[in-house]
């Protein structure tokens, strides 16, 4: 699909078809990521698209091209997650039976939601190939038709429409960033932006674990393994269609490790109150890591999608907290009589801390029968303020080590 005339029109059309069936999301502008990078920035909220992702835009523009025989027979498809949604939701406005095929790690929150949305889900597989594989095989033996979930040019078309949008709302961008996968999302995004703005500098982003795009364009062969924040771009073998399109239009594809996309859906989550997933935060995660690379350029990120479970969000916010020094858990030997835990509480007090779990260490502890130690959890201020504190206690004649040390 290079950009050509019909090309650009396909999108305009799938635009129009999917108008009052899916939300047109906005592009906010974020002050602050802005002032931390020196960009303008832009972000492409797909997080808060009717399914929590873009990918009910390419699902909708493909079930709609179904045959009235193609609809009767149902549809089989395989995901991580977004595909999934996408497909249920239109595949449920449509009347149209499907059975979703996700790897066994999928979310529960992306698997409670596709079945909410009345599709069947099977769990098969380690990874989004060997889902696909079953999928495949589902759809051999029973005559349903397969939607996949990047290599199809109504899916591209439809995918489209969110750069389609973006440059409508933002016209002069300079750079437009997007997570890659199996190439979707880039191919149709890269149609759209350079038939509206030729001059877009256009990068796409995978994680380390998942190179296969950006080892395929090298003439290396594609692959990957590993588990990842980033499941919704964890795809081994890019797509065949969107290779190419890729190759032709997007300038450079930033492989990010798990600590910086993590940092990502941190950043986003606390300083723009933004929920994004892994793969939704991977091209926050490649702008910080460009290091002032845009300075004074506009530049759209497209944050593709919002579907993070909430245990694994929870769990980026308190490791959040432990690495920026504002949640510290401290290990204090004293002496095994009356009054010591007061007396270490009430330094720990004094100083502004507070406290939130005490383990009194008796049975296991290897040192004087009449010692013993204490693992206590604190809620502080920051790295400066956790040192105040051990600094204290240590003063004080209280041994004190940080057991949290991955602080800032």
């Amino acid at each position: 699909m290079p950009v050509t005339i019909d090309a650009i029109r396909a999108i305009r059309d799938a635009a129009a078809l999917l108008e009052g069936d899916i939300i047109r999301t906005p592009a906010l502008p974020v002050r602050r990521l802005s002032r931390a990078t020196g960009a303008e920035v832009y972000l492409k909220l797909e997080n808060l698209q009717v399914t929590g992702s873009f990918k009910v835009r390419g699902a909708g523009v493909k079930l709609n091209s179904l045959s009235d025989g193609e609809r009767a027979r149902g549809v089989v498809a395989a995901s991580a997650g977004n595909h999934a949604q996408g497909v249920a939701f239109h595949a449920g406005r449509l009347g149209i039976a499907a059975t979703i095929y996700m790897p066994e790690g999928t979310p529960f929150t992306k698997v409670g939601r596709t079945e909410d949305l009345g599709a069947t889900v099977v769990l098969e597989g380690a990874d989004f190939n060997a889902a696909r594989e079953a999928a495949l095989a589902h759809a051999e033996a029973t005559g349903k038709l397969f939607i996949a979930p990047f290599d199809d040019p109504h899916v591209i078309a439809g995918q489209g429409t969110v750069a389609l949008e973006l440059l409508e709302d933002v016209p002069d961008l300079d750079v437009l960033i997007v997570p890659i996968g199996g190439g979707g999302l880039m191919a149709g995004c890269a149609v759209a932006g350079h038939a509206m703005n030729p001059r877009l500098e256009l990068i796409g982003v995978q994680t380390a674990l998942y190179p296969s795009m950006a080892r395929a364009l090298k003439g290396e062969p594609p692959g990957g393994g590993g588990t990842t924040i980033a499941e919704g771009i964890a795809v081994k073998t890019p797509g065949e269609i969107t290779r190419p399109i890729i190759a032709e239009h997007v300038k450079d594809i930033a492989v990010l490790g798990e600590d910086q996309i993590e940092a990502a859906v941190l950043m986003l989550a606390e300083g723009q109150r933004i929920v994004a997933e892994g793969a939704g935060a991977a091209g926050v995660a490649a702008l910080v890591a460009a290091d002032g690379k845009y300075s004074g350029r506009k530049v759209g990120i497209v944050i593709s999608g919002g579907n993070i479970d909430s245990r694994l969000l929870s769990n980026v916010l308190l490791r959040g907290l432990v690495r920026g020094g504002r949640m510290v858990s401290l290990r204090i030997s004293i002496s095994d009589r009356p009054g010591m835990l007061s007396e270490v509480s009430g330094l720990i007090g004094g100083l502004g801390g507070n406290i939130l779990e005490v383990y009194h260490q008796r049975l296991f502890f290897e040192g004087p029968i009449r010692d013993t130690e204490l693992d206590v959890v604190i809620e502080t201020v920051d790295a400066e303020h956790v040192r105040k504190i051990v600094d204290a206690l240590t003063a004080a004649g209280f041994q004190t080590r940080v057991l949290s040390n991955r602080m800032n």
